[in-house]
């Protein structure tokens, strides 16, 4: 068989290329995605979260310190909520660092866990009557929403 003129020689294909078909060539390299600055009132939320990321981690270590020193009654529920903890901590980094990048997929468990922190905030301020934990946390959850809710922050995610 002879090669038409110009035209590389192909190597000769082997029997499980003719079966499963050859490896597809590499695809084109992804286009750069554009970067879009966050405006102030987004940053402030983003270090909003962050810090909420850091109460909830150090409060993690600080379930899992009495968890270690205490007797509870189930250690495997402890060690739980432990982790539990541990994960929301992550979460709420992760979707500070998404804020801070005006990243789409940030906004919706950033507001699902203000919600969940309002109704613990309100709780803890007025039916366990311990104002001094849940009044600060209302003040976060209350800062968090407005921040999200400003102007700016919303056009940051209509011009991505």
């Amino acid at each position: 068989m002879t090669e038409p003129s110009g035209v590389p020689p192909q190597p000769s294909r082997r029997g499980l290329d003719r079966l499963f078909g050859a490896a597809a060539e590499p695809s084109a390299p992804r286009p750069p995605r554009p970067v879009v600055e966050a405006p102030q009132a987004l940053r402030w939320a983003a270090l909003v979260v962050g810090v909420q990321a850091a109460a909830v981690g150090i409060g993690a270590v600080a379930w899992l310190w009495l968890t270690l020193t205490s007797s509870p009654d189930s250690v495997p529920r402890a060690l739980a909520e432990v982790v539990l903890l541990a994960l929301v901590a992550v979460g709420l980094g992760a979707a500070a660092r998404g804020l801070s990048r005006v990243a789409g997929w940030a906004r919706g468990p950033v507001i699902a866990a203000q919600i969940f922190f309002g109704l613990s905030g309100f709780v803890a301020a007025f039916e366990a009557e311990r104002p001094l934990i849940g009044v600060p946390v209302l003040l976060l959850v209350a800062t968090e929403l407005y921040l999200l809710a400003t102007p700016e922050a919303r056009l940051a995610y209509l011009e991505r």
